[in-house]
């Protein structure tokens, strides 16, 4: 079983306790950026604010693959960051948009390119991004046998436009993991399973944009159930929010 599930947030209590770490090697290089525990890596990455070494870097998303920096002196021909970029090691990746809060955690991961820089660039990928991200619905669902490029799309029986995991993150802290049309909120019925658990619908398709375009986490996401979510992709166009629960039958 795994120790961390992707898509769920942690304290750094949180993650010595699962990891059983000892008091005496807890704080020091956990509150650097990342640390090498037994035979793994643990990756903590600040995205758009300062760590708390006051070293702001632009560390962001890319897709689904994480643009990462290192310290301040670090470069290709360091052990560490051999280490690193070698895939021999799994990294266990955590982010956070505000240094006062805790790590999400996203996954495994892999490094997918790095740069030769000063600091040095690490592009991110992660392990069964597709089939385990909580925030992989169904119309994003890819079928690689029926893959082809058009423009900024890829069509995949759907056109799958890439989807910012931080924008899906800011809709939830705005309205929670409440289904916004029948309320069902999946902790209070299943418990820890259940914690942290919603798909998050995209109010205007992406796939009807032909371009790239910012979104807007309040306006154009919201949380709702699978079964809400199903409903409203039953009929082309979607069905609205609005028309949901109007037939919703409290």
């Amino acid at each position: 079983m795994e120790i961390f599930v992707s898509g769920v947030v942690y304290t750094k209590k949180d993650i010595y306790s699962k990891l059983n770490v000892p008091q005496e090697k807890q704080g020091g290089n956990w509150n650097t950026g990342y640390n090498r525990y037994m035979d793994d890596f643990y990756l903590f990455c600040n995205i758009g604010v300062a760590g708390r070494t006051g070293h702001d870097y632009n560390n962001r998303w890319e897709g689904n693959n994480l643009l990462w920096y290192g310290k301040s002196q670090t470069n290709v021909s360091q052990n560490v960051i051999k280490d690193l970029i070698s895939n021999n090691f799994k990294i266990f990746i955590f982010t956070r948009t505000n240094s006062g809060k805790p790590f999400t955690f996203e996954g495994e991961g892999i490094a997918q390119d790095y740069k030769e820089s000063t600091p040095v660039e690490i592009t991110w990928s992660f392990k069964g991004r597709q089939l385990s991200r909580p925030e992989t619905i169904p119309e994003e669902i890819p079928i690689e046998e029926k893959t082809l490029w058009e423009g900024n799309s890829q069509k995949i029986l759907v056109n799958k436009y890439e989807r910012n995991p931080q924008a899906r993150r800011d809709c939830i802290e705005h309205f929670g993991y409440l289904c916004q049309i029948c309320k069902f909120d999946f902790e209070k019925e299943y418990g820890e399973m259940g914690k942290q658990f919603i798909h998050v619908h995209h109010i205007t398709p992406i796939s009807l944009v032909k371009k790239d375009y910012v979104i807007d986490p309040i306006t154009d996401l919201i949380p709702v159930c699978p079964n809400c979510h199903a409903i409203i992709h039953k009929r082309n166009p979607c069905l609205t929010i609005a028309e949901v629960k109007s037939i919703f039958r409290y």
